[in-house]
């Protein structure tokens, strides 16, 4: 008979379970599966195993709490002693709603599961339709990004743990908002990662930019795929979550004929088949390759949704005109016009940053512009800059706008990033938190020598390790009602309001989407069906053609907007929304 001590160690010769102290034999069965010859009668019982006659006992690789850290025991929990109260929450999927992305260690002064309840009232009123929480899976030490986890069925303590995730997606749900989780499973953190001791499930020798790939297509990788999809079932069946964001997908190594994502869209389907709701994956990649979200009935993976970071490089440079690195490639208002239109920048194109050809176009056919999830801000684009600072520490407040502007009426499934919808000041820098001193000053001067070799001074570059610099990172909520932070935060809120009660603002279609700009006077128009989306992207005044002599003001950014029978003028930086009534 199964139990919940059983696992997979086809590495180990001698294995033993250690239940609140008392130690039991194990056997190994088939396929390199353990059995305890007995097993606790308790249903709250702290674990770990004994591996080829050690005294120091390992986690479970499935443990769902670690109460005491990454290298301590682990603790049984039971998901089905969450009484749901989510019945009424109907899930509209992958459908162009705004999304959301939040830290939780950074999002409230606590930095917990239940604190961030109390703000979900906040995005209510924004008007978002999904909140996208970065990992919460088990890391060594108190607080990081979340993408050095080590344990990928563990809700991180210091957040809750497993009981207060499952008290947020509830709370979430019954306030009418879906909830993505952000999930890692192309690499493990440096520190409390045991899995090696149990089996194969790293490659040795085949790495990525954050360690070893994990053994997706190796000898005895039926198990670790088995390992990693039972984990995205664990989210949708356990947590109630309604989609999961894969986390650098470019970076899972697969050759098998069907590979790990395509098998990721199929189990999706099924689950959601299951449990009678939609259920959907959204890609992180930086390949530009539509076969991510192709569908499995033309040789693609099948999944609902990818990032577009060419959105964000274009709108970043047209709005700051920095062009440093890959950002150089964007520095045009037709790049902006391209990605708009197209999706992509770069597909086909040469990309000077890599100093080859990049990308594929997208087949509009097949393809929905609202399979693509862009942003002007999220936690990789803020946080992985020297000092962590947002566009709000250079922008002005009519510039913040039309970032806004062109996130929430563009053509794509718009993202926020927690606090740009008010413009906050504080930063959003890299932070670690790792307890043994070697690792944290690597970590640390790794940092900084990479940016001191981009020409950034030592003083300017936060140290990671510093808990400081976690504390800068936190959202300074006062600021909602200051200023020009308000007047922002009432511009998303109009026009994510727009977005909803205008159904050609979430149109589907590729081929409704059109758009008309001037290089030299830095103006763009979007045209979205019977809206146009107007911007002066420059620093003087600019005379704009319009369609239709009675068009209606939606709305507008700055003052000064003048508009004639068949132009407008806008001041600099300014944003105008109109609706002409012309297909």
């Amino acid at each position: 008979m199964s139990s919940i001590f059983d696992v997979w160690a086809p590495r180990a010769e001698t294995l033993t379970l250690v239940a609140d102290g008392v130690r039991y034999p194990m056997t190994q069965g088939e396929g390199g599966w353990w059995h305890p010859s007995d097993v606790p009668s308790s249903s709250d019982v702290s674990y770990g195993y004994l591996i080829d006659g050690s005294e120091t006992p390992v986690p479970d690789p499935r443990s769902r709490r670690q109460p005491e850290g990454v290298h301590e025991l682990s603790r049984t929990f039971d998901p089905a002693a969450h009484e749901w109260q989510d019945a009424s929450w109907q899930s509209p999927g992958l459908d162009g709603g705004v999304i959301y992305e939040m830290h939780l260690g950074t999002f409230t002064p606590e930095g917990t599961l239940d604190a961030a309840i109390g703000k979900l009232d906040h995005l209510v009123d924004l008007g978002v339709q999904y909140v996208e929480l970065l990992p919460v899976n088990a890391f060594n030490g108190t607080h990081n990004w979340g993408y050095d986890g080590v344990l990928w069925y563990a809700v991180q303590e210091t957040y809750g743990g497993p009981a207060a995730y499952q008290r947020f997606v509830d709370a979430a749900h019954q306030k009418g908002l879906g909830v993505i989780q952000d999930v890692v499973h192309n690499h493990l953190g440096p520190s409390g990662n045991y899995l090696g001791l149990f089996g194969p499930y790293l490659t040795e020798g085949l790495s990525n930019t954050w360690g070893d790939s994990l053994n997706l297509d190796g000898p005895q990788s039926d198990e670790v795929r088995k390992y990693v999809i039972d984990n995205l079932a664990q989210w949708f069946r356990d947590y109630h979550v309604d989609g999961l964001r894969l986390d650098a997908v470019h970076a899972l190594h697969d050759e098998r004929a069907v590979h790990i994502l395509e098998e990721f869209a199929t189990r999706t389907d099924e689950w959601a088949e299951e449990l009678g709701k939609p259920l959907f994956l959204i890609a992180e990649s930086d390949l530009n390759n539509p076969r991510l979200i192709h569908g499995r009935d033309v040789g693609g993976y099948g999944l609902a949704g990818q990032w577009s970071d060419d959105f964000h490089h274009a709108v970043h440079v047209n709005l700051t005109r920095e062009t440093e690195g890959y950002y150089l490639d964007f520095d045009s208002v037709g790049a902006l016009a391209k990605v708009l239109e197209k999706g992509f920048f770069h597909n086909g194109t040469y990309s000077s940053f890599r100093e080859r050809r990049h990308g594929r176009e997208i087949d509009a056919a097949r393809v929905s512009p609202l399979q693509l999830v862009v942003a002007t801000q999220n936690h990789d684009q803020i946080g992985n800059r020297a000092a962590g600072d947002r566009i709000s520490a250079t922008l002005n407040p009519a510039q913040l706008a039309q970032a806004a502007v062109l996130n929430i009426l563009g053509p794509f499934t718009p993202m926020l990033f927690m606090g740009e919808e008010y413009g906050a000041s504080t930063p959003w820098p890299f932070f670690t938190s790792h307890p043994e001193p070697e690792l944290g000053k690597a970590t640390a001067e790794g940092r900084l020598k990479e940016f001191e070799r981009m020409g950034w001074r030592p003083e300017d570059v936060p140290n990671p390790q510093d808990p400081e610099t976690f504390a800068s990172a936190k959202l300074d909520w006062s600021e909602i009602e200051q200023g020009h932070h308000a007047q922002l935060l009432a511009t998303y809120r109009d026009l994510i309001r727009l977005r909803r009660s205008h159904p050609e603002l979430r149109d589907a279609d590729f081929g409704s989407i059109s758009v008309d700009f001037d290089e030299e006077s830095r103006w763009i128009v979007l045209h979205r069906g019977g809206t146009d989306v107007i911007l002066n992207l420059g620093d003087g005044m600019a005379t704009v053609p319009v369609r239709g002599v009675d068009a209606e003001v939606l709305l507008s950014t700055v003052d000064g907007v003048g508009l004639l029978a068949d132009t407008v003028q806008l001041p600099p930086h300014a944003s105008l929304v109109l609706r002409t009534g012309v297909a």
